[in-house]
């Protein structure tokens, strides 16, 4: 059964957090799909993803690569899954409505941004209901767990 796990990004960029939490994922063994909501914040991030640290990159590819199934990180702003991912991350205002055939989503959204609030707060609801949630918000530089539901509570 997936988990949901939210982070509300307050002290930190989108393009601080998601390497880390990409980085967790891969060294679990898992591949992932990184769902974005405009194709501008799919190759902002995809050349990000290159270059945010001078000592290692991500490996990862986007739509139109060759062998996406090969792919340790795919991204994209449809629906597919080539990398057959156990994680998917939905950032920029991205959506799922299906949580099936992952071990986790995860939903990264602007802590500063109304309408990225709005759309947080429909997806804890709609996951609450079928899957364990984790709600994390930033205390200064660090993650702290903040709310829990399981669908039985």
């Amino acid at each position: 059964m997936a988990e949901a796990l939210f982070y509300h990004l307050t002290a930190h960029t989108l393009e601080r957090a998601l390497p880390d939490l990409l980085e967790r994922t891969l060294a679990k063994g898992w591949r992932a799909v990184v769902r974005c909501g405009t194709a501008e914040r799919l190759e902002a991030l995809d050349r990000h993803l290159w270059t945010y640290r001078d000592e290692s990159f991500l490996p990862h590819a986007s739509i139109g690569c060759t062998m996406p199934e090969r792919q340790p990180v795919y991204m994209t702003t449809g629906d597919e899954i080539p990398n057959k991912a156990d994680a998917l991350f939905l950032v920029d205002a991205a959506d799922a409505t299906d949580f099936t055939g992952f071990e986790r989503v995860v939903i990264l959204f602007a802590g500063h941004d109304d309408a990225a609030l709005t759309l947080a707060r429909t997806q804890w609801k709609r996951a609450a209901a079928t899957v364990k949630a984790t709600y994390w918000q930033q205390d200064g530089g660090r993650w702290t767990k903040a709310r829990e539901s399981t669908p039985e509570s």
